[in-house]
């Protein structure tokens, strides 16, 4: 499988999306991968789900909560720096990288905007989800009730140990619920925050579609960077067609 679809999005006509497997290679230029092997996987993912590789907006991801806009400056040579994407420009794939952190897509269906975000343990701490549902609302004119949003394989609970500060830090927070503690040890559950967040901001909950696969558990199947920390990045990635 060189990459699944998520049931919710499949529905929507108008929109391509994905998210990749190891199978579509690695797509980030930052990991010691020859650069050339990185644009063929990136140029066999263009042709694949039929868009334009020059017009693809990635990230240069920095664990932060920054939702960019994107504008006529982004693009494949030229990636903003932030940690959420957001458009109505047809025609301008979105791109998020992860290897164990939450690849995230939205989509609102009635008003034709997409977004993507990267939420690692920081994103989540710093509520990135809040920040890309108040560009929807407040830059998009978005309804909540029409936003969708799916996050993809991730790293979970059964595999992401952490430790005390982590656990002191989550208390300090509020989010003491996504700490299990066995065996004097933490492990923290990042899918039960984002899921927490998006019911917090109004979010349907049958607008919500969250990947059960642990990207670690699964490094046959997803890159991990717990699992071995000189790894690629898979993708989630979402396209607002021109029809």
């Amino acid at each position: 499988m060189k990459f699944y679809q998520s049931n919710l999005l499949k529905k929507f006509s108008n929109i391509t999306h994905a998210f990749t497997t190891k199978e579509s290679g690695n797509l980030a230029l930052h990991v010691n991968d020859n650069p050339s092997n990185v644009i063929n996987n990136h140029k066999y993912l263009a042709t694949e789900l039929n868009y334009n590789k020059k017009e693809l907006v990635y990230m240069k991801q920095i664990h932060s909560d920054i939702v960019h806009i994107v504008n006529n400056n982004d693009n494949f040579e030229n990636p903003p720096t932030c940690d959420a994407l957001i458009t109505n420009q047809k025609n301008t794939p979105l791109m998020v990288m992860v290897a164990d952190c939450s690849p995230i897509i939205f989509y609102d269906s009635k008003k034709e905007v997409i977004a993507v975000a990267h939420a690692g343990r920081k994103g989540a701490f710093e509520n990135i989800i809040n920040n890309v549902i108040q560009s929807f609302l407040n830059d998009f004119n978005s309804d909540i009730n029409d936003i969708v949003v799916v996050i993809g394989a991730s790293i979970k609970e059964c595999c992401y140990e952490v430790g005390s500060e982590i656990y002191n830090e989550a208390n300090k927070l509020n989010l003491e619920y996504s700490i299990q503690k066995k065996d004097n040890k933490f492990y923290l559950n990042i899918s039960k925050i984002l899921k927490n967040q998006l019911f917090k901001v109004g979010i349907n909950e049958k607008n919500i579609e969250i990947s059960n696969e642990c990207s670690c558990c699964n490094d046959s199947k997803y890159f991990s960077y717990r699992a071995n920390k000189n790894t690629g990045r898979f993708a989630g990635v979402i396209l607002l067609k021109n029809n």
